[in-house]
């Protein structure tokens, strides 16, 4: 079979969620299927790394998708014409994204609708985009796979999508996410705050990862704290936000946030497993992979009790309501003094990671593959 595959989100040194998702499981499909041939298909100059086996033939068609009137350049016209080069089986587009002027069978990943239910969170031209064109590119798709069942639940609510038409993949957990000696735990203390104990939080600084509440949380957690504890932010700011400056102005104890930025997969698992706990208190995730990294890494999980974080965390997280200032203030402090709780949080979330992996997810993967080449 001929396997043709968007992977414009394979960007060297800059894999977010999604990107993860298609990484991991790429490069293990590829490789347990060298019968069939996939073209991986990108919008810009590719890293060698990403051409994971020899069957796999890179293709790149531009422009690079870096805004929403040239993401429907590649999808509406560059992609139909590499498609109608190639004649695929199959067009797998793993971030949600489809072409409706191509006539080929299509699978399509969308991870979730946060824009559907948080419009005003984004930019206006953007969130215009995705309302528009998302519930096209669901009617479109032969099949869709999704990250959880609440995400499968949302679509088929938000687009009228048959339930049968939707397989859950869900994500996994990269494998250098392990529990650390004390030494490397003390090391990277020093390194990144001084030696000093902190919460962590990891993903992109933007709205609906709700870090307004999360920094007012913080604030009063420090009120009582007495161990010099400090919140650490790492991730990318992808939007402009006016009213989280304001916020983090505000913060009396904005000396003790600390702002790594980005960083690279051999800092980040030694700087979570380095942690007091994770604080992930967003108010809407199609999964939440931080959740599962911090379960894999051995430290304690603060999550939501909304959307698909109760379906990832299961009784292995302190489940607190996002919009509750109070609520998260409270959990960081049972984490930061109750030492009986962190163990036993510590004991449970190595038990949930085992029922997530990458491997899990590439079979899941490929059997939807399957049911959608299979589809008359």
């Amino acid at each position: 079979m001929k396997i043709a595959v968007n992977t414009r989100l394979l960007l060297s040194n800059k894999l977010e969620g999604i990107g993860w998702f298609t990484y991991e499981t790429l490069r293990r499909i590829v490789v347990a299927h060298p019968e069939h041939t996939f073209y991986f298909i990108f919008d810009r100059k590719y890293d060698q790394k990403f051409i994971f086996s020899s069957n796999v033939i890179p293709v790149v068609t531009g422009p690079p998708t870096r805004h929403v009137t040239l993401q429907y350049l590649w999808f509406e016209y560059s992609i139909p014409r590499i498609l109608n080069k190639i004649k695929p089986d199959l067009f797998l587009s793993p971030d949600a994204y489809n072409s409706l002027r191509s006539p080929f069978k299509s699978l399509l990943v969308i991870h979730d609708l946060n824009f559907e239910h948080y419009p005003e969170k984004m930019p206006w031209l953007t969130r215009k985009y995705y309302r528009y064109f998302t519930p096209r590119f669901a009617e479109k798709a032969t099949r869709i796979a999704t990250v959880s069942e609440f995400s499968k639940r949302d679509i088929v609510e938000q687009y009228a999508v048959e339930t049968e038409k939707i397989d859950v993949v869900y994500n996994g957990v990269n494998e250098k996410f392990t529990q650390l000696t004390d030494e490397i735990i003390q090391e990277t203390k020093k390194i990144i705050s001084e030696g000093s104990p902190y919460f962590i939080y990891v993903g992109a600084l933007i709205d609906r990862k709700n870090l307004g509440k999360l920094f007012k949380a913080f604030d009063r957690f420090k009120i009582s704290d007495k161990n010099n504890t400090k919140l650490l932010i790492v991730g990318s700011k992808m939007w402009h936000n006016k009213e989280l400056g304001k916020t983090f102005d505000k913060m009396h104890f904005r000396k003790d946030v600390i702002f790594t930025g980005r960083l690279a997969m051999d800092d980040l698992y030694k700087v979570t497993g380095s942690a007091l706990a994770m604080t992930y208190v967003s108010y809407f995730e199609g999964f939440g992979i931080p959740i599962l990294e911090a379960f894999a890494a051995g430290i304690p999980v603060i999550t939501s009790n909304v959307t698909s974080m109760p379906e990832v965390a299961g009784d292995a997280a302190l489940l607190i309501n996002p919009f509750d200032v109070d609520d998260i203030a409270n959990a960081m402090t049972m984490v930061s003094t109750d030492e009986q709780l962190r163990q036993k949080m510590i004991k449970k979330g190595l038990e949930r990671r085992k029922q997530f992996s990458w491997e899990e997810s590439a079979k899941s993967l490929w059997e939807s593959i399957e049911k959608t080449i299979s589809s008359s």
